[in-house]
């Protein structure tokens, strides 16, 4: 009885799916185990500080996967992402707050907002491309920063506006529910990321890709560029916003700065960190960034840091300052990012292999080749 092997090369597109699959499952058992990473989270896995800063990962993840389906998939340096980011976030709270409706509908209402004012502006910021499209995307985010900060009675101006909880089911309110609310993030993350992955994959996908290379062939083969990038910028904000709705139940409230250009750029550098045009990158670097942003602040404010000469408590006391060090430090040594960089070593350690195996093959017809003496 013979037993057929199935190829290693066949079985190789299913890796990527079974170690995401095995991801999520460990990321779902998180909350329910007792691990603890000093100096990384503040406790055990199941305490209610880690989970909240584990969501807040999750949540900026999924902002930055967002954000790499316009810079990376499409070309489209905005800095004005953070707009539709704060519309959810904003939308949800005026809507609960202002008509009383339940959660869920409530969620669906900000984010077809999110997507309309996508639409809206993507149409006017579409009209033209490269720097000027940013100029014109950032200046959206400024007027909508303006609109938050202006309006005191909508959304609350400078003091941000808080979560009307009689609206929001028991089991996502409060401090006793941050294991709810962690699971609530880790199904945005997936989501957002299986819409990315569709987009990515599909029709329109190549299409945005190829406009990104060469638009003027796309052109001429009849196609219309503007279409497919305004499709892809609506569906990012869609996804920007949904990011922003679960970061206004996570967070119980939001503030003006989820509107600004200053969120955009934050986004940028985590983009830029893990790796532009890598999906898996832009988590890791929604992640990390978030991590050093949170345990840096507790960092700066420890006491070993204030022992220190001034010439290292000053700058080591500015949580920003170390950031800008790292980011510097990636552009200079790692210029793909954390993803580009692994898979460079990859791609250069299978053509390794290949040529190992190549010259093998050159050997042994070598050798075949030479000729045998036969005596007689």
């Amino acid at each position: 009885m013979s037993v057929t092997r199935t190829p290693r090369w066949a079985l190789r597109p299913l890796l990527p799916i079974a170690a995401g699959v095995a991801g999520i499952v460990v990321l779902a058992i998180l909350p329910l185990l007792n691990l603890s990473i000093p100096g990384v989270l503040p406790g055990p896995t199941y305490t209610p500080g880690s989970l909240a800063l584990l969501s807040l990962c999750m949540v900026f993840a999924a902002l930055a996967l967002s954000y790499n389906l316009l810079l990376g998939t499409s070309g489209m340096l905005s800095f004005g992402h953070a707009l539709y980011f704060g519309a959810g976030a904003y939308g949800l709270g005026i809507v609960l707050e202002q008509t009383g409706m339940a959660l869920w509908p409530g969620i669906l209402v900000a984010l077809i907002g999110g997507l309309v004012i996508a639409l809206v502006t993507g149409a006017v910021s579409m009209r033209v491309s490269g720097i000027p499209f940013a100029m014109v995307t950032l200046a959206f985010a400024q007027a909508g920063s303006v609109l938050v900060r202006r309006n005191q009675q909508l959304t609350g101006g400078e003091e941000g506006l808080g979560l009307e909880t009689d609206s929001v089911p028991g089991f996502l309110v409060g401090v006793i529910n941050a294991r709810n609310l962690y699971w609530l993030s880790l199904v945005v993350l997936v989501l957002v990321y299986l819409v990315v992955l569709w987009v990515d994959r599909s029709r329109l996908g190549h299409l945005t890709r190829a406009v990104r290379e060469n638009e003027v062939r796309v052109r001429v083969l009849g196609l219309s560029p503007y279409a497919a990038k305004l499709t892809v910028f609506v569906v990012a904000a869609g996804c920007a916003s949904l990011a922003g709705v679960a970061y206004m139940l996570l967070q119980s409230g939001t503030a003006p700065r989820s509107v600004s250009a200053d969120l955009t750029i934050t986004v940028l550098v985590m983009v830029v960190l893990g790796g532009v045009g890598f999906r898996w990158g832009a988590i890791v670097g929604g992640v990390l960034y978030t991590l050093l942003d949170q345990r840096l602040t507790v960092l700066a404010g420890s006491e070993a840091v204030a022992g220190l000469p001034d010439v290292l408590r000053v700058p080591l006391s500015e949580p920003l300052f170390i950031l800008g060090v790292l980011f510097i430090l990636v552009v200079m040594f790692l210029p793909g990012g954390i993803a580009g960089t692994v898979d460079t070593w990859a791609r250069r350690r299978r053509g390794g292999r290949r040529a190992t195996a190549l010259g093998r093959l050159d050997a042994d017809d070598a050798q075949a080749e030479e000729p045998v003496e036969v005596k007689a």
